[in-house]
Formats: structure tokens, C-alpha cells, sequence
């Protein structure tokens, strides 16, 4: 297939060629027809894009923040690479696409294949779109008309917010593609409106659609002129849909206003508002966001799980039905509204024409119907050519993922260490397109089975959601494959069990795959100056590993304990582990200690002191915390033995305190380990010693992290 990417980092506005996606349980398959540039959004997306490094801080005084947080946290030159790494992840433009089904997936009702149909999709000839962001087309609705339907809802949203009645006068700041959009649609729910713009020809399209209009830049006084289209009263109702820094419009807007009457803003505005003016005549104020219930909510977006009609009526796609309703009534006119067509070979150059005519409103994207076997491929090469066999005993990577982890640190780890870089698999496609060619890849893959069938394939790297991992492990195991995991290795210990089912299938067929989890902390360069330093030293020892982790949301995919296995379990393993490698021997007892648990808050169930008892002795404690602030470093090991202390702060720096022949080491960039770690599970390979890391140790850890995470899921008793 082919996609619209736009780079943050250098600007560049490309139209690549990917694998396409496969469809998917609760998702749609579909082949594009027409797509519609969003005029505002996408012309500010790649005008920020094209941005120096110092314009886009300046539009983004909140990330500078943050920034300067991780600079202190984690050193300038750690942050610097983070912030490049962000910068350079591909974003796909686009938002408003038109199509026919091409595969249902599992639990999709309603759809059928062949069915025209409207989805939020991005500008790619094949789109793969959950269920409850698409719709489907009436018959007497043209394909290309339909391709405003997302747009249209924007501002259906913003209508529903203001709650207009038959008759209001409503105001309508910004004429635009969605302020022109919302003045049809008051104009059909019986309000009188007037259009505010500096561009006569958009203001000339509003009086077409029944508007009176004014135009500020000719010298019209707009609080006059709203004063006498209300007759005297001041309006009912403003929607803003201009794109501007300034909060002029709002508070244009709030003395435009009658008393209570209701300002709802769908654009974007400055937002210092003069309490006077809303004060004195009790206005309210919201912001409507998007297309409505259910954007943002992964429960509706992702899952499907729709809101009932008797509680939330209007949803993101009933809204969508109701536009493509108002076209087929026609009662909702875009014809007007399409400045310019290009053939979506030629997307680049309609780009161009959007930066270069800012009057520019909506420009349609045609697609061509032919080749669909070449856009449905789920393969495509990086660099012209076919994979080379690899020598025996060298590691061929195939590798699953290509998330901000694996393409940052992972990816680069295996290239450094000399691995053959042979097939990368996304789900998508487009990630693994970006991140392919940047490292080297000789091909970029949405089908499984060209990871797991190629012969020219002997190690499978798994770098996807924690969910999936055990499930990956199990079929690379039973093909024969090596197999470096990400953390988790598992999320329950039947996963764990059918792992170990499978690594002892392969020694009684006389096979020995390495198997390796990622790990990384033990190989730090800092981690093993300490544990040289603990060498030969008798007695036990005492550990206290404090982890500043950070708050996540509790909806994020991390807490999920079916999909991320919860913060302990997918994080916390790491330490776990580090403490394990240090002390050198089994784990005899644990236990678990979350913080809140007496008084049943389960919000803080990424809040937890943990407590290791070692067969010799030794003691670890580690403190995962939620709770912190970012000021302070992330990670902090404290050593405490022979009649001394050793001080790990952050991977940036070693101390000693009273302790023999050492005082301090220090690193210019901080460094977890991820270089050493891949390297030596791609040595042991080649030189036939197989993983780092035994295989019953990474068992070990892996299933007290599970029984951890699970005591720690049944709660506690109340206050």
C-alpha cells in the first residue's frame, strides 16, 4: 500500500510505500476511494514540521518543560537523544477517508464486504479502521462528497455542545472548512447565523449557504454588527472554529453574547479569558472535542464496546450517520467546499498547493482502482533486494515490533552487535517501513508468516505489547528459532508453563535455541564495575533499589493487567532481576507491600515495596513508586556489605563510601545496558554458548514477578 507520512524532525512530507494491514478482530479492512485533506489540521502539522527546533519549542512551552525535567533526571546528552527519537517517529496524515470494505474482522456486525463506507483513516490507499469510527454510505451519497462526513462531525459535535434551538441567532467564528460546514448545519436546525472572516470569498460560500456574514478586515465592527443581527439582544450562541493564538475570539465572543447565553470553542484559541465578561452575564464556556462520545476513550475507539443510545444518544459514529442522513437529504452541501482534486500519486503536490494558498479549503484526494494486489501485499523490500542467506551460526533477526523501545534502543542495540537485520513485522506496516530503513532491513512485513516460515530467519526478537509476548515465545520455540524477548516473558505462570513446555521440546529433539528476556540493567557497565566489586566479598548483603518510576494513567495499556500485566509485573521484573544477578543465588521467600492497600485504593497499585530473601542471607528491597516527581532521578541501588556502601544514581554514576581501593566511577551518558545486553545474547549464538542468561533463571524470575503481581491484584482489606 501507500501512505502519507509527514516528519516531524526535518519536515519532510513523504508518500512511502508499505506492507498493508491485516484486518483485525473488531476492525475493518478497507480500500480507499477518496480522502479529504483537513486544511487547518494538516497545514499546521507540517508548518510545525518544517519548524526550526527553536519554533517548535516555542509552540510547545509544556514539552520544554518536560525537557529540561528529563536533562536534570537523566543527563543532556540521554535527552537529546529522546527528544531526536521523538521527532523522528512518522506521523501519518489525514483523517477523513471514503472507501469500500475489503475484510470483515471477528465480531464486526453490520458491515459487509463491499460496502461503501466513511472512516476516520489516514491518507493510505488501504485503511484498517475499528468498527465504531466508520459508517456506512447511502446509495445517493457520492463517495467523494462522503469523504467530508468526519470533518462535518467536528462541528456536529460543537452544534450538539451549544444546544441550539429553532430560531436562535448563533455566531460562527472562522469559515473555514468546518466553520462553513456548521453554518449548513445551524442553518438546518432552523437558526439564524452570522459568519465572522477575513477572507471574502469563504464569507461569500456562507452567504451562499443562507449566513449573513462580516468581515473585520473591511472595516466591519463586529460587535455592531452582532448587536443588530440579534436585534438588540446580543446572540444566543457562539462557536469559534478559527485556528489562532489569540484569545481575542473568545472574548469577542463573550461580549458578543446575551446574558447565559453559551459559547462552545471547536478550534483552536488563546485561552486568557476576562472573568468580567463571563461574570456579568453568566455565559458558559466548553470545549468540544472532535467528533464526540468516544474519542479518546480506547473502550469505544479500540474495543468496540459501544455507549447504549438511551444514555449517550450521540456517539463519534452516530454522529457520522447523521452527517451522511444530512447528505442524502441534501441538506448538507460539499460540493462548493472542494477547491482542488489531485490524483493521490501526486499527494505530494497537493501539499504544496496547501501551504501556498492559505484560502485553499477542501482538497480531495482521488485514488486509483487499479493494482490492488500490489496495495494488499503484506511485504515489501527496503532496499531492492532479496534476504542473503546467512552463514551458519550467524543470527539472522527477525524482529516484531517497532514501537518507541525497540526502534530506539533495541533496534540500533542488534545492529551495533553485527546481527544480520533480515525482516521487520508491524502491524500496521508504516513503522516498520520508517525504522527498517533507517537500520538496515532487507524487508518490512504485516504477516507473521514471513517471520515464522523463512528459513533465512533464526532468531525472532518480540518487542510488542506484553500480551502477545508469550504467545510469539511459544511459536518461535516450536519452529526451531532463537528468541530474544522483551520483558515480560509471560503474564501468567500457564503462559510461563507452556514456554518451559515448549524450550524442553527442542532439547528432546536435540536442539538448543537461546532463549533470552531483555534483561538489560545486569550488563549497565556500571552494574558490572559493582558486581566486581561485590565479587569474592563474604557474608550477606543487603540491597535497597528505589525506583522513581512515575505516575502512568490508570488507563494506559500498561495497567491493564490482561494487556500490560500491570506496572509490577512489566516493570518492577527488571529489578527483580538486577537483585537476583547481584546476590548470585535462588530467591528463598518474598513478599509484597502496596502502598494504599489497607484503605482499598487500587489506584495505587503501581505504588509497592517489595522484599527479596536470598538462600544465603542476603536481603533486597525494592521500592517502585508511582508517587514521585521527575525532578528526582528515576532509578537508585544502594549496596550495603563488608562494613560499607556502594551507590548506583541513575546509570550515570557510581560511589563508593568506605569501600576499599574505590571511591566513584562516572559515565558522560547514561547507560542501562542495552548495547551489552543484545551483543552478548547475539555472541552466544555465534560462539555456540547460547543465552547470557540460564533459561532456568529467567524462569525464576519471570514466575515471581507473576506470583508478586498477582498477590498484589487480590487487594487487601480495608480501613
Amino acid at each position: 500500500m501507500k501512505q502519507i507520512l509527514q516528519n516531524m524532525g526535518n519536515g519532510e512530507t513523504l508518500l512511502i510505500e508499505a506492507p498493508a494491514p491485516r484486518v483485525q478482530p473488531g476492525s475493518l479492512l478497507i480500500r480507499t476511494t477518496y480522502s479529504l485533506i483537513s486544511a487547518g489540521t494538516e497545514r499546521m502539522l507540517v508548518d510545525f514540521g518544517r519548524a526550526s527546533m527553536l519554533d517548535k519549542a516555542r509552540q510547545q512551552p509544556e514539552k520544554v518543560k518536560m525537557v529540561l525535567d528529563k536533562i536534570r533526571s537523566e543527563g543532556l546528552l540521554t535527552t537529546i537523544d529522546a527528544v531526536r527519537s521523538k521527532l523522528d517517529q512518522p506521523l501519518p496524515l489525514g483523517y477523513c477517508n471514503a472507501g469500500v470494505v475489503l475484510a470483515v474482522g471477528d465480531g464486526v456486525e453490520g458491515f459487509s464486504i463491499g460496502d461503501r463506507v466513511v472512516s476516520n483513516g489516514p491518507h493510505a490507499d488501504i485503511v484498517r479502521v475499528p468498527k465504531n469510527l466508520c459508517a456506512r454510505i447511502p446509495d445517493t451519497v457520492d463517495s467523494a462528497d462522503a469523504a467530508f462526513t468526519v470533518l462535518a462531525a467536528i462541528g456536529l459535535q460543537g452544534i450538539r455542545l451549544v444546544q441550539p434551538t429553532l430560531g436562535e441567532y448563533v455566531v460562527v467564528t472562522g469559515l473555514g472548512l468546518i466553520g462553513l460546514l456548521t453554518t449548513q448545519l445551524l442553518r438546518a436546525h432552523g437558526c439564524h447565523v452570522l459568519g465572522i472572516d477575513f477572507d471574502e470569498s469563504k464569507l461569500a460560500l456562507a452567504r451562499q449557504f443562507g449566513a449573513v456574514t462580516c468581515n473585520p478586515a473591511a472595516g466591519a465592527d463586529v460587535l455592531a454588527m452582532g448587536m443588530a443581527f440579534s436585534g438588540g439582544r446580543g446572540v444566543d450562541a457562539v462557536i469559534v472554529t478559527a485556528s489562532t493564538s489569540s484569545s481575542e475570539p473568545i472574548s469577542q465572543a463573550a461580549r458578543m453574547c446575551r446574558k447565559r447565553g453559551r459559547i462552545v470553542l471547536v478550534g483552536v484559541t488563546g485561552l486568557e479569558l476576562k472573568r468580567s465578561e463571563f461574570y456579568e452575564k453568566e455565559l458558559s464556556f466548553q470545549v468540544s472535542c472532535s467528533y464526540g462520545p468516544g474519542r479518546y476513550d480506547p473502550a469505544y475507539e479500540q474495543q468496540g464496546r459501544d455507549y447504549p443510545p438511551a444514555f449517550v444518544r450521540w456517539t463519534e459514529q452516530r454522529n457520522f450517520e447523521a452527517i451522511l442522513g444530512m447528505m442524502a437529504e441534501q441538506r448538507l452541501a460539499v460540493g462548493p467546499l472542494i477547491s482542488r482534486r489531485f490524483a493521490f500519486d501526486d499527494a505530494l503536490a497537493a501539499y504544496d498547493a496547501l501551504l501556498k494558498d492559505k484560502s485553499a479549503l477542501g482538497i480531495v484526494l482521488e485514488y486509483p482502482q487499479a493494482e490492488l494486489d500490489r496495495a494488499l501485499s503484506a511485504r515489501v523490500s527496503l532496499h531492492g533486494s532479496s534476504p542473503a542467506a546467512c552463514a551458519p551460526g550467524e543470527p539472522s533477526l527477525g524482529v516484531i515490533g517497532a514501537g518507541n523501545y525497540a526502534s530506539r534502543m533495541l533496534i540500533p542495540a542488534f545492529s551495533k552487535a553485527g546481527a544480520q537485520l533480515t525482516t521487520i513485522l508491524t502491524s500496521g506496516g508504516v513503522s516498520g517501513v520508517h525504522h527498517g530503513r533507517k537500520a538496515g532491513f532487507t524487508q518490512a512485513t504485516t504477516d507473521e508468516a514471513n517471520i515464522f516460515a523463512d528459513d533465512q530467519i533464526n532468531t525472532v526478537v518480540i518487542a510488542t505489547r506484553h500480551d502477545t509476548h508469550a504467545a510469539f515465545v511459544v511459536r518461535a520455540l516450536e519452529v526451531g528459532k532463537h528468541v530474544f524477548v522483551e520483558k515480560p516473558m509471560a503474564l501468567t505462570l500457564d503462559e510461563l508453563t507452556a514456554i518451559q513446555t515448549a524450550y524442553e521440546g527442542q532439547l528432546a529433539q536435540g536442539r538448543a535455541p537461546a532463549v533470552m528476556v531483555g534483561f538489560n540493567r545486569r550488563f549497565a557497565p556500571l552494574v558490572q564495575r559493582l558486581q566486581q566489586l561485590l565479587k569474592g566479598l563474604a557474608g550477606p548483603k543487603s540491597l535497597v533499589y528505589t525506583v522513581n518510576a512515575g505516575a502512568i494513567p490508570a488507563e494506559h495499556w500498561t495497567q491493564d493487567r490482561s494487556v500490560g500485566g500491570g506496572r509490577i509485573l512489566g516493570e518492577a521484573c527488571h529489578f527483580i532481576d538486577l537483585a537476583r544477578y547481584l546476590i548470585g543465588v535462588p530467591i528463598a521467600e518474598w513478599t509484597v507491600a502496596t502502598l494504599g492497600a489497607r484503605c482499598g485504593r487500587a489506584a495505587a497499585k503501581d505504588s509497592a515495596t517489595i522484599t527479596l530473601d536470598f538462600a544465603d542471607g542476603s536481603l533486597a528491597t525494592v521500592h517502585y513508586l508511582a508517587t514521585g516527581g521527575k525532578v528526582f532521578p528515576k532509578e537508585r541501588l544502594e549496596v550495603f556489605a563488608g562494613d560499607a556502601v556502594l551507590q548506583l544514581n541513575n546509570f550515570l554514576r557510581l560511589d563508593g563510601y568506605g569501600w576499599p581501593g574505590f571511591r566513584n566511577e562516572r559515565l558522560w551518558k547514561q547507560d542501562k545496558g542495552q548495547d551489552a545486553c543484545a551483543k552478548a545474547f547475539i555472541d552466544g549464538i555465534r560462539g555456540g554458548s547460547g543465552a547470557p542468561i540460564a533459561f532456568a533463571e529467567l524462569l525464576e524470575v519471570s514466575r515471581l514477578s507473576i506470583e508478586i503481581a498477582e498477590r498484589q491484584s487480590g487487594g487487601a482489606a480495608g480501613c
